[in-house]
């Protein structure tokens, strides 16, 4: 028994219950079902099926979903992007990942234009565009209108056959391809419908993007479980506070600048949404301001999860949000986790060292780099180069994300990948980016640079900006000094500057 056997199941056992919500489209089981299995037709008349790789790069979208599901019971391998990736972070991580064909949204084609003969190994005609028709582009339509006459038999797929590639956000560095398992996606579908109290009978909501492994929390207990998953095409506050109402919402996944920006709304709260019964916040640290806010108005429903899409977890529990609230919880069952010193020990209940971890959704590895993932995996632990302690009760407070993390809007964006852009400017001698917190975004990324020759420093922003291959990459500011301080090994100290900044010393 596999993923691939859950939507015959569903449209077996709950034929007429609804299965999706996405705008005006309602889809049953059954409905749902016989889409998915006219585009897993569509693909194998392609040359598309089992093993073959297919790069996405949607907006939420009907589309997207039916291609996760056919990577479910067809056993294609999805590899989901960044709608915002441009440019080299488009062409790297096509290339990386060995994507046979692309589906593309319409309002994308132009950046995939400017790059496509870079991509040559893609034959012309397995470039799909889902909306408009586009020149030198087959409709994502034509996929789903074959007739496979009677339901597609499910491909015998295999624990070690591979789901999906997730690419961290970096994207002018080496690529670092995440790969999810089929054994890996069933430990999400039993483990965090168990973990969130994911019934049959939920309604789940999801309005971040589908191309990041957070939406996979709650798009696999829906695949578990058969229940109700409402898709909004992108967040908007009202929006989302209005259609939780209107579909009875029980379970979302919520990254902290949606969380703050729906307690605005005075809507939010257990009055107006009586059927909430999960709300999780992930991707970066929930303030405790905000989560007393959220605590007062959803008593009792509340979650926190810390996680690495590398494959390991931490839950903060609705039972545990109020007497633990400056934690991230403790491992789900079947997981473990450790705190080290750099020697790989174990450190004591209150000292401050990497956390490291395994559970049943470790990654077997990064994409064709054993290298990167010996690193990554030393003894079967995952390190995740995030800093943290434990209490008595063995809870998990973070100390720090990884060393130079920036989270921006829930999304991991790295330093590196925006220096790389900023030391190529004319003017700038060396660069160093680190993130400060962003009422909207969670934080945003700031570069103090060193000249070589006087220039406005806005002018370094805006170029800078023109020219980072994603949206998330954008800096809000360009921070002139003329001189960085060092460790003794002579090493720039992030931290050091982006404390001097927040202080106002620089």
């Amino acid at each position: 028994m596999s993923l691939a056997t859950l939507l015959d199941r569903h449209a077996r056992y709950r034929r007429d219950d609804l299965a999706l919500v996405h705008g005006a489209d309602r889809f049953t089981w059954l409905e749902f079902r016989d889409r998915v299995d006219r585009l897993i037709s569509g693909l194998a008349n392609e040359g598309i099926g089992h093993g073959d790789h297919v790069a996405l790069l949607l907006d939420n979208c009907l589309p997207l979903v039916e291609l996760y599901w056919a990577a479910a019971k067809a056993g294609i391998v999805v590899v989901p992007l960044s709608p915002l990736l441009r440019g080299r972070g488009l062409t790297s991580l096509i290339t990386d990942s060995d994507a046979a064909a692309v589906v593309a949204m319409d309002h994308i084609v132009p950046h995939l234009d400017a790059v496509r003969a870079d991509l040559a190994h893609i034959s012309d005609d397995r470039w799909f565009a889902v909306g408009a028709a586009v020149d030198g582009y087959r409709r994502y339509d034509e996929l789903t209108m074959t007739e496979p006459g009677g339901p597609v038999e499910p491909s015998a797929i295999t624990d070690d056959d591979v789901f999906n590639i997730i690419y961290s956000s970096g994207t002018t560095g080496l690529p670092k391809g995440i790969v999810h398992t089929h054994a890996v996606r069933e430990a999400y579908c039993t483990g965090f419908a168990t973990g969130y109290r994911v019934s049959q009978d939920s309604v789940i909501i999801h309005s971040g993007s589908l191309v990041f492994n957070g939406a996979f929390l709650t798009v696999m207990p829906w695949f578990y479980t058969g229940c109700t998953f409402v898709l909004m095409p992108g967040f908007d506050a009202t929006a989302m506070v209005d259609l939780m109402a209107a579909e009875h919402a029980t379970h979302a996944m919520l990254v902290p600048s949606q969380v703050v920006q729906l307690l605005a709304d005075d809507r939010f709260d257990a009055e107006t949404l009586p059927d909430i019964e999960m709300l999780c916040s992930v991707g970066a640290p929930l303030l405790l301001e905000h989560k007393s806010t959220l605590i007062d108005r959803f008593p009792d429903r509340c979650y926190e999860l810390y996680g690495l899409t590398e494959g390991f977890v931490t839950i903060l529990d609705r039972g545990d949000f109020v007497s633990k609230a400056g934690s991230v919880g403790v491992p789900p069952p079947l997981y473990e986790m450790r705190i080290v010193d750099d020697a790989g020990n174990d450190v004591p209940v209150g000292t401050v060292g990497e956390i490291v971890g395994r559970g049943p959704i470790t990654m077997p590895g990064y994409y064709q780099r054993p290298d990167l993932t010996a690193e990554a995996i030393r003894d079967g632990w995952l390190h995740s180069g995030d800093l943290g302690q434990i209490d008595d009760d063995g809870y998990l407070y973070l100390v720090d994300r990884k060393k130079d993390l920036i989270i921006s809007g829930g999304v991991n964006v790295y330093p590196k990948d925006i220096e790389e852009v900023v030391v190529s400017h004319p003017a700038v001698a060396d660069v160093a980016v680190f993130g400060v917190p962003h009422d909207t975004w969670g934080e945003q990324p700031i570069a103090a640079v060193r000249l070589v020759d006087d220039v406005d420093p806005d002018d370094v922003r805006d170029w800078t900006n023109e020219r980072v291959s994603a949206r998330y990459q954008k800096i809000g500011e360009v921070l002139v000094l003329d001189e960085f301080p060092l460790s003794v090994a002579g090493k720039t100290l992030r931290r050091e500057i982006k404390a001097d900044y927040l202080d106002g010393k620089v």
